[in-house]
């Protein structure tokens, strides 16, 4: 009996010790980057409207460029580009834009 429950005890430590992770994994990798040019005395929040969905890309500070990934878009989709100034006072929008490769954007 004593053998059993040593058995037991081993099996439900080990059961409890078993780590599992489980997250929804990375967004698939489209290839496409933009490189916006922030003009503007502020930040701007970029975003990327496609069948009528807005989806944020990311946030570009005052006077300067960053390279921004683009998720959940395929290559060769046709795009609306949208940079919303933070205070949220203008919106800069570029229609029909492909999206292939690494796409450059100047706003204002």
């Amino acid at each position: 009996m004593r053998g059993f429950l040593a058995v037991v005890l081993m099996v439900a430590l080990t059961a409890c010790t078993r780590q599992v992770e489980v997250d929804s994994g990375p967004a698939p990798a489209s290839g496409v980057t933009l490189d916006v040019t922030n003009n503007a005395s502020q930040a701007v929040n970029v975003y990327v409207v496609t069948g009528g969905n807005e989806l944020f890309v990311g946030q570009v500070p005052a006077n300067s460029t960053q390279r921004l990934p683009v998720s959940g878009v395929s290559s060769g989709s046709s795009v609306t580009l949208r940079a919303r100034l933070l205070d949220g006072t203008r919106t800069y929008a570029r229609d029909n834009v492909m999206l292939t490769g690494t796409y450059s954007w100047q706003v204002p």
